[in-house]
């Protein structure tokens, strides 16, 4: 029986032994193939991805320049010819060398603000054709009841004006306005 801590040579090679004395067999783990290629499919979306994003988006990632040439090279080139696929295998290649874990999280931060963004431009045109519809004030109270910082007046004669200008098949000018007024109240 071995000591745990020893090491036996044999034939030029190492050989370990377990506290029983039996010999330790080593095996040689490879990496799983279906998750490579798993992995390297989620680092190709990520290029995709970085290539829908303004470059005032990408410099503040702090992405290598090299990357974001790349990627500026890639958002001129039309979707469907094979360059933009192979810039984009590029791109992927350069990204699986850097460390993405500031760039995932970064995006996921633009994602969420543009998806905020999409639902306070619904709230706003809800707001707007509610106010637009309704003949009577009710609508007005509950929107000045949620933002109390609203100017009642100045909301009541926008939508005065849009009614009017909807009835009257007028270019939506006021409805705009309303909208604008709407949206800043969102926003404040």
């Amino acid at each position: 029986m071995r000591d745990n801590n020893e090491v036996a040579y044999g034939g030029g090679e190492e050989l370990e032994y377990d506290e029983n004395g039996d010999l330790i067999k080593y095996y040689a783990i490879r990496p799983n193939k279906s998750q490579i290629k798993r992995d390297i499919a989620e680092i190709s979306q990520l290029a995709e991805e970085l290539t829908q994003i303004t470059p005032a988006q990408l410099t503040a990632m702090q992405i290598p320049e090299k990357i974001e040439i790349a990627l500026a090279e890639a958002k001129l080139m039309p979707s469907t010819k094979p360059a933009r696929k192979r810039q984009l295998k590029f791109i992927s290649g350069q990204l699986r060398k850097i460390e993405l874990d500031s760039i995932i999280e970064s995006l996921a931060k633009i994602k969420s603000k543009s998806a905020h963004g999409v639902r306070e431009h619904h709230q706003c045109e809800r707001w707007r054709d509610q106010l637009i519809a309704s003949r009577d004030n009710q609508i007005l109270t509950k929107l000045v009841n949620k933002f109390p910082h609203a100017d009642r007046q100045h909301l009541r004669q926008l939508q005065r004006n849009a009614q009017k200008e909807t009835q009257l098949g007028k270019p939506p000018r006021v409805t705009r306005e309303l909208y604008k007024y709407l949206k800043q109240l969102v926003l404040d």
